[in-house]
């Protein structure tokens, strides 16, 4: 048997290869949207996908499963569970709990473990040529390495109300009567790693077992003494903010993702046809560099999204799709770079890209005004906004301030004031310019704090010692 682990380290998401290397037939969970990856990985195993599945419906990025049973004629199978509010909306096989996927010698068993979600899977996988007892567990958004999955996204960013409770209390009896029934010695692999906002103290490490979590996460106890108040409580305190584009990958992970096909190579556009454009209102322009870069000199109406391991996260903080039907013109060193930044942002549904250009020269200019941390007090700003996780603003803040995530602030714009200047800041300046940008683009009058709450921190503390 190989079980393979596909992690992206933009969306701190893990998808699954699983295969069967006597028969030379895979099985893929959680796949994202770029799928070359998957299909590379099978053909150097020798083996061909023939199956296709997801622990949930997922709301951090857009499933890849119909895009990769379209490319390899895999089946689908996804989950019957949850009741008729979390059907998904696409053919496809449903599972219910203790339906089996068979490959070979591998038996990947369906267990329903809901609580994340209310339709939840997780799999079981027993490596027949080996032993007869399961030896593997995928736990999708269920457990992770010493964290649990939020049962809270469907509040936050889902449009539920109060689902959270009930979304805790199933947890709770998912892992009395699922998880801690396994072995000690089941290998856990979760669907996510640090860094994602599916949880909020997920570890680093890739995998752990039955018997560790049992022993160690802070949620043992609480199983041990059947204490679900206690658990729940625990749970539910702390979870960071949900990026409002998590509505969104709900709802088109419910329904089905359009099938991208064959993607053509990206092109590198005439910086005059983007000038044009630009005039036109017809491109949207991403400027990929840092923030630091940005902030001395960049395009007029441009959206800075920095090339990286987040250029799908900040994407979808200042893309909407939904509303937004602009082809982005990508700022990129060439093709390759452009390419897989291009890759980042269909894991999010954000599809149009028109292009490329490897240089701003003869674009139209603009330079992002900024304040210093000492001239704030002084400044007649309209509203100071943290655009930080409501967690960072609680252990300290700027007095005054209001904290909107960056993730958020698209979405909420009602809560902003409708005329007058807003300055803007984070930690250090980098999640700032991202939502700065996206605020001028749609109007607003924004002005960036130099160095962000770190400098502004620093000179507090000077000022304090002096």
């Amino acid at each position: 048997m190989l079980i393979e682990r596909i992690y992206d380290e933009d969306l701190a998401q893990a998808s699954y290869l699983i295969g069967c290397q006597r028969k030379g037939e895979a099985i893929v969970v959680d796949a994202r949207r770029d799928i070359a990856g998957y299909q590379a990985l099978a053909a150097a195993n020798g083996m061909k996908i023939t199956a296709v599945t997801e622990t949930h419906i997922h709301a951090d990025f857009l499933s890849g499963t119909r895009e990769l049973a379209a490319a390899t004629g895999a089946a689908i199978y996804v989950s019957g569970e949850g009741g008729p509010d979390w059907q998904y909306d696409f053919d496809g096989e449903r599972l219910h709990d203790g339906d089996t996927i068979t490959l070979g010698n591998i038996r990947v068993q369906a267990l329903h473990t809901p609580g994340h979600t209310p339709e939840h899977l997780s799999f079981l996988v027993t490596d027949g040529a080996f032993s007869n007892e399961a030896g593997y567990l995928l736990s999708g958004d269920f457990v992770f390495s010493g964290d649990l999955g939020r049962p809270d996204l469907l509040d936050e960013a889902a449009g539920g109300v109060d689902t959270r409770f009930e979304g805790a209390k199933q947890l709770f009896a998912s892992l009395r009567d699922k998880f801690l029934t396994l072995p000690d010695f089941v290998q856990v692999h979760p669907g996510h790693g640090a860094g994602s906002a599916c949880g909020k103290a997920l570890g680093a490490i890739p995998s752990t077992t039955v018997g560790y979590e049992r022993r160690f996460a802070w949620w043992g106890p609480y199983l041990a003494a059947n204490d679900e108040q206690g658990f729940i409580g625990e749970l539910l305190d702390g979870q960071p903010d949900a990026h409002a584009y998590f509505g969104r990958m709900k709802r088109e992970n419910r329904h089905g993702p359009a099938i991208l096909g064959d993607r053509a190579p990206l092109r590198e556009l005439p910086p005059a046809d983007v000038v044009t454009g630009l005039a036109a209102g017809t491109v949207t322009f991403v400027d990929t560099r840092s923030h630091a870069q940005v902030h001395d000199g960049t395009v007029a109406g441009a959206l800075n999204i920095p090339a990286g391991k987040s250029v799908a996260s900040f994407g979808a903080w200042a893309v909407n799709p939904e509303t937004d039907s602009n082809p982005l013109v990508l700022l990129a060193a060439d093709r390759a770079a452009a390419q897989e930044m291009a890759d980042h942002l269909v894991r999010v549904g954000i599809d149009k890209v028109a292009g490329y250009v490897t240089g701003i020269e003869g674009l139209p200019a603009f330079t992002p005004p900024l304040i210093r941390p000492a001239e704030l007090a002084g400044f007649n700003a309209a509203l100071v906004l943290d655009v930080r996780n409501r967690t960072e603003h609680s252990a300290g803040h700027i007095p005054g301030s209001r904290q909107l995530s960056g993730g958020r602030v698209m979405w909420h714009l009602d809560e902003l004031p409708e005329s007058g200047t807003i300055v803007t800041y984070c930690q250090s300046g980098l999640r700032n310019s991202v939502a700065a940008s996206a605020l001028r683009r749609a109007g607003y009058d924004v002005v960036e704090l130099d160095g962000s709450y770190a400098a502004w921190a620093a000179e507090m503390e000077d000022a304090a010692a002096s």
